[in-house]
């Protein structure tokens, strides 16, 4: 039977986040959090808070540490104003599968839904969460904390990983009562394939003379075992935004789309992991030369955007494993394939130095200076873009972007996150100036608590897609686009970081090494002009036709 103890509401809120693993809280406290924050510090041995300067920053960093771990990412903010500001970091986990934890509060219960203008009501804030999340639940007593936090952890760490949110009201956290144990965390059994599908799609794979493979972030934990596949299959490994370093780009396997979108001509059957295959179906093109296997751990995705003739809903790990013992029954003899691969990316990698050369000059330097085990958190920024293809990644997890949500400004505050979950590697963000100010106030987040993230900002006075994409539409009219910018040098130094410019390839990758030596937050200021347009580079382009969606 389970032991119960009185306590509050926010006592009972912090010991299931413990007991459920979690020891990092990034938060802004509020009133509708007195009773949690309290409970927070009396656990302060078990559980740190991380506070922010804006509630977009506690999220974002949230999103950073759940990306760059695989493990849950939480975040405590007031309901209201601070919840919907922690919106856009919301939507980037929700497309890029990341296990966020939201915490709110709520106006006290008996208020709720009446609309009397309390502080930070809003009508139906449970229902704003249940369409940015997997799960997303109100605790109405302090009794019901411990099931209820045990089903958002059992949603985060099962299916497909999206982030859950848990709203509770300001008098329920202060509430005094009778509250169980937290709940044992449970022990999460990984779905296991169907060896009936495996067979079937090992004789696709091993009867086929070009074979490959695509990953996304549902593969990050499958690495291993999608490396060797690879080799066995002699199969180059595509990804384009998440899924990066699942094969070391250092390797004739791993592919970006540059080469994998030549390959792609030739390719007669497709393995895709943990991915939706977005850029290689709807422009790459895919026809019936192209015998199709998708395994996915959720079914809505597999047929999403065309039929596979292999569906395979379950883990990536398992699968992966699975195809790899089946493969010793069905695959074809191969040639080792290394100097053909080599060759084609060698063939890409110079016309992307030829046609990017200010872009490729920074990236290389900015690669020379990042530890091999270094994290990287792109931007949409002009180098940020060309970053996709031109700036190798060799191991899961090291490399963070937004996917397909595309959040401007995300950025810095995730790499705050990304740099408190892993305190002993180098964390490298690079911006553009536009997307840099979004959460540039998070710089006193790292020197309050010690943050040594580096930040590259290119400064070029503008948002510099929009501004190119205005000039080509509008016969050169422009409105919006350019904006006045601090000198960022003093903008860091003001805030107790260290500030630093440099205006080439060398001086940037001197700043950027001797800024990690030093282990002290820092902004890099890089002044530039106008980039050539990287989408002329790296915009997927059509290979094959398209089937018409009603024969897909």
């Amino acid at each position: 039977m389970t032991a119960t103890t009185r306590m509050t509401g926010g006592d009972a809120m912090v010991r299931s986040l413990i007991a459920h693993g979690i020891d990092t809280v990034f938060g802004l406290p509020g009133v509708q959090l007195d009773h949690l924050f309290n409970a927070l510090h009396d656990h302060s041995n078990a559980i740190r808070v991380l506070n922010a300067r804006h509630e977009q920053g506690t999220a974002y960093m949230a999103f950073g540490w759940a990306q760059s771990t695989g493990k849950v990412g939480a975040y405590a903010v007031v309901p209201g104003p601070g919840i919907l500001n922690t919106t856009g970091a919301l939507s980037t986990a929700y497309g890029c599968g990341a296990k966020v934890l939201a915490l709110t509060g709520q106006i006290p219960s008996d208020a709720i839904g009446r609309g009397y203008g309390m502080l930070h009501e809003i009508p139906d804030q449970l229902g704003i969460l249940e369409r940015l999340t997997k799960f997303a639940a109100h605790i109405d007593h302090p009794s019901h904390v411990p099931g209820i936090m045990a089903d958002a952890f059992r949603q985060l760490h099962t299916g497909r990983p999206r982030p859950a949110a848990i709203e509770v009201p300001m008098d329920v956290l202060a509430e005094r009562a009778m509250v169980g144990d937290p709940q044992v965390p449970e022990v999460y059994s990984p779905v296991e394939p169907d060896p009936e599908q495996i067979d079937a799609a090992a004789k696709i794979l091993g009867n086929a003379e070009n074979p490959m493979i695509f990953v996304g972030g549902g593969a990050y934990d499958a690495a291993e075992s999608i490396r060797e596949l690879a080799q066995m299959l002699q199969a180059p490994v595509v990804s384009y935004q998440n899924g990066r370093g699942v094969v070391d780009e250092r390797t004739p396997l791993g592919f970006t789309i540059m080469p994998g979108s030549e390959q792609w001509i030739r390719c007669d059957a497709a393995l895709a992991i943990g991915c939706r295959m977005q850029p290689e179906r709807q422009m790459w093109g895919i026809d019936d030369g192209v015998r199709l296997v998708h395994v996915d751990i959720d079914p809505t995705e597999i047929p999403r955007i065309s039929k596979p003739e292999v569906g395979i809903v379950a883990d990536a790990a398992r699968s992966a494993e699975a195809l790899i013992t089946a493969l010793g029954r069905h695959n074809r003899t191969r040639a080792d394939r290394s100097d053909e691969y080599t060759a084609l990316k060698a063939k890409h990698w110079a016309h992307l130095e030829e046609a990017m050369s200010p872009q490729m000059g920074f990236l290389k330097a900015l690669r020379d200076a990042l530890p091999e085990d270094g994290l990287f958190v792109d931007e949409f920024t002009q180098v940020g873009y060309i970053a996709r293809v031109g700036f190798p990644i060799y191991a899961p997890r090291t490399m963070i972007t937004p996917g397909y949500q595309g959040t401007l400004g995300y950025g810095y505050a995730t790499a705050l996150g990304v740099q408190a979950a892993h305190p002993d590697k180098a964390v490298l963000s690079v911006s553009g100036d536009g997307g840099f100010m979004f959460t540039a106030n998070e710089i006193a987040t790292a020197v309050h608590h010690g943050l040594p993230v580096v930040a590259v900002v290119f400064a070029d006075g503008a948002y510099g897609n929009v501004l190119r994409m205005q000039k080509e539409l509008h016969d050169g009219r422009v409105l919006a686009s350019t904006f006045t910018n601090p000198d960022f040098v003093k903008f860091a130094e003001s805030f107790g970081a260290d500030g630093r410019r440099a205006e080439t390839p060398d001086q940037l990758r001197t700043a950027v090494r001797e800024s990690f030596a030093a282990r002290r937050p820092t902004v890099i200021e890089v002044p530039v002009g106008e980039f050539p347009d990287p989408w002329a580079v790296i915009r997927p382009t059509r290979m094959r036709p398209i089937k018409k969606w009603s024969d897909r």
